[in-house]
């Protein structure tokens, strides 16, 4: 009878094989739409070992983030293609976020992924989602700073300008401006404030020096 033995040190080989591929969990991330690119931001804070891979129809994502030093890797395979070349990555210490280049500008994409199914890990950015479709004109001057971006890029770290890129500085200005105002008018209250005082101290002194006048003719 043919007997088949298997050593300790395959099992372990196994074991350490399969819990090292358990280990890898998608990254979570969102994106948005947009006449000449679609973004992807992977949502990892303090991330390591950056890996990004744009090919014409899948993009592959890799990383260690967290402080509990997690492996991610997220692979999709894309609803449209986009031009591998001219599609950047920029890593900050909240996030990755991944412009990809339409092969095909003007196309829309009603989701990210070739195949419709629902990903747990993805979602739709619906801060920065627009209709540009009806925006020709709002669209046309984003592809003109969006060209000039481009030609201007010069390592991996750099990331065109978008639609709603700039949000974040415009709110710390309406911020700056709206203190500002609230500072002005604090201001002026109180230079008011004080004449109004002043005012009412000289108005006092006025009626004891008159009250005081006729007490001293009255005796």
């Amino acid at each position: 009878m043919l007997g088949i033995s298997y050593s300790s040190s395959d099992d372990t080989s196994l074991d350490q094989q399969t819990s090292s591929v358990s280990l890898w969990q998608p990254a979570t991330a969102k994106w948005y739409d947009r006449r000449e690119a679609v973004f992807i931001e992977f949502c990892i804070e303090d991330s390591k070992d950056v890996q990004v891979k744009f090919n014409k129809t899948k993009l592959d994502f890799s990383c260690v983030g967290g402080t509990d030093n997690m492996k991610h890797h997220n692979e999709v395979e894309l609803f449209e293609s986009i031009d591998p070349n001219d599609s950047k990555h920029k890593r900050t210490d909240r996030s990755v976020f991944c412009c990809l280049r339409k092969a095909e500008s003007g196309k829309s994409w009603p989701r990210l992924t070739k195949e419709k199914a629902k990903l747990n890990w993805l979602s739709v950015d619906f801060n920065n989602w627009k209709d540009w479709e009806d925006d020709s004109d709002e669209e046309l001057s984003s592809f003109d700073r969006f060209s000039e971006m481009m030609n201007n890029m010069g390592g991996e770290d750099d990331l065109p300008d978008v639609d709603g890129a700039d949000d974040e500085e415009s709110v710390d200005s309406d911020d700056e401006r709206s203190f500002s105002a609230v500072r002005d008018i604090s201001s002026n209250i109180c230079v008011y404030s004080i004449i109004v005082a002043a005012n009412i101290v000289w108005f006092w002194q006025q009626i004891y020096s008159q009250l005081t006048l006729n007490s001293k003719y009255e005796i």
